[in-house]
């Protein structure tokens, strides 16, 4: 008789550019990241709403970037610690703590010291759920998988927040009401931590990422590691001041585009929610086709022109073609689902960070990428306040686009590596690698 196996599956997920044995772990951070994307587009509304002004809802969530920052260089460094597995379950407890907290005491209170606090520190949660499990896939994928597991993780974490998170929003809003929307974001992030717990059961992510050196430097110099390699690495700051771009107008938008579309534009909540909706959806659903992409072109050729070059151009159409059409629905979808196609362009990021550094500063180097990929959670809000007392929103908007170009030329001039599968043939590479391994000998 012929045995009948599970293993079939596993072929179809690496032609997918999926790790079989982290397969599980997308579909805990999708459900995490559902959970904690539902209250995303309706927070600062929510607050205004009920007794608070825009600018104190906006101090709030930038508090909240502030502390996603911290999370997310812990994400990187305690992962090299103490293992990937449990940074994601500290993280989970976190998130979960703190958000009873808020939602039992500090909103019924209407308190804004309360508010802040509790809403403010669970932003050190998600990163260490969301991050620690992106080294997990840098240390674990095969070298010609990584853009595309990269791009499978950046799906299942913006299918989350904003993406699924704003459509569970939609309906649940209208079902249950506001207040009790933000409960049951509390039992999608829970349901994501079980099965991370059950499920994942690939072994590199249970233990410390350390090697002989590492172990011998202790537990304070290994952290400091995640920082120094700025100045030892120069390449690697160059790469964070990329990551933090990546996101930055993306977190800002957060803060301005509810009113842009609602007051200025003229759609109701549902229509506004339902374009950030559409918008993730087709983005999301781009990141692992980017990342495959980037496999075979080139992670810094698509990081450059697609990413950087891309998100200028679109960001730009996202904002003024609204204006421009009288307000079209159909228009402004099709624009805010281009600018989420082109955010895919940053999606080889984390391969290019792993890959621009010795092997012993590989968990370094994603601690830098988590941090800066935390900063831009923070500078985009604020970045926001600054620049809008100044210029405007206009202003804030030409602002954001001059960074995309500063992006570009960042990857572009900054960031080659002979690892890029774009870059064997290239020269300056055949150099780079020659020069490698001569200091390595």
């Amino acid at each position: 008789m012929t045995k009948i196996t599970s293993a079939a599956p596993s072929p179809l997920l690496r032609r997918l550019g999926i790790p079989p044995a982290l397969a599980w772990g997308y579909i805990a951070v999708l459900l995490f990241m559902i959970g904690d994307g539902v209250e995303s587009n309706y927070l600062a509304p929510y607050l205004s709403h009920h007794g608070f002004t825009l600018d104190i809802a906006a101090t709030v969530i930038a508090f909240y970037g502030v502390t996603v920052t911290l999370g997310s260089w812990l994400a990187g460094s305690l992962s090299t610690l103490i293992g990937p597995r449990r940074v994601m379950l500290l993280g989970g407890v976190i998130w979960v703590v703190f958000e009873l907290l808020f939602l039992a005491f500090a909103l019924p209170a209407q308190s804004v010291v309360g508010i802040a606090l509790t809403y403010g520190l669970r932003g050190i949660a998600y990163p260490m759920f969301a991050y620690a499990f992106l080294v997990w896939i840098q240390s674990a994928a095969p070298l010609e998988m990584r853009g595309s597991a990269t791009g499978w993780f950046w799906l299942a974490f913006t299918g989350g927040l904003p993406t699924l998170g704003s459509l569970v929003a939609i309906f649940s809003i209208r079902l249950i009401g506001e207040y009790a929307t933000f409960w049951l974001s509390l039992v999608l992030v829970a349901s994501g931590i079980v099965v991370m717990l059950v499920a994942v059961k690939e072994r590199t992510g249970y233990g410390p990422l350390l090697d002989e050196d590492q172990r011998r430097q202790g537990v304070w110099r290994t952290l400091m590691g995640g920082i120094d390699i700025l100045w030892r690495e120069p390449r690697i700051a160059a790469a964070a001041v990329v990551r933090i771009i990546n996101t930055t107008p993306y977190f800002g938008f957060f803060i301005f585009l509810p009113g842009f579309f609602t007051e200025r534009i003229g759609f109701s909540q549902t229509e506004y929610l339902s374009l950030i909706t559409i918008m993730g959806l087709v983005g999301m659903s781009f990141n692992p086709v980017v990342g495959k992409l980037s496999d075979r072109i080139g992670w810094r050729k698509v990081l450059t022109f697609f990413g950087g070059l891309g998100s200028c151009i679109s960001m730009l159409l996202m904002y003024f073609v609204p204006q421009w059409s009288g307000g079209s629905f159909a228009l402004s979808v099709l624009f805010a689902c281009l600018y989420g196609i082109t955010l895919c362009g940053y999606v080889p990021a984390a391969a290019l960070f792993s890959s621009l550094c010795e092997k012993k500063d590989k968990g370094n180097a994603m601690a830098i990428y988590c941090f800066a990929a935390g900063l831009s959670t923070f500078f985009g809000p604020a970045l926001y306040s600054g620049l809008n007392a100044l210029f405007g929103t206009e202003g804030v908007i030409w602002c954001y686009a001059l960074l995309y170009l500063i992006s570009a030329a960042t990857s572009w001039c900054f960031l080659l590596t002979p690892l890029d599968p774009g870059e064997q043939n290239n020269p300056a590479a055949r150099r780079l690698r020659k020069l490698n391994s001569a200091l390595s000998e």
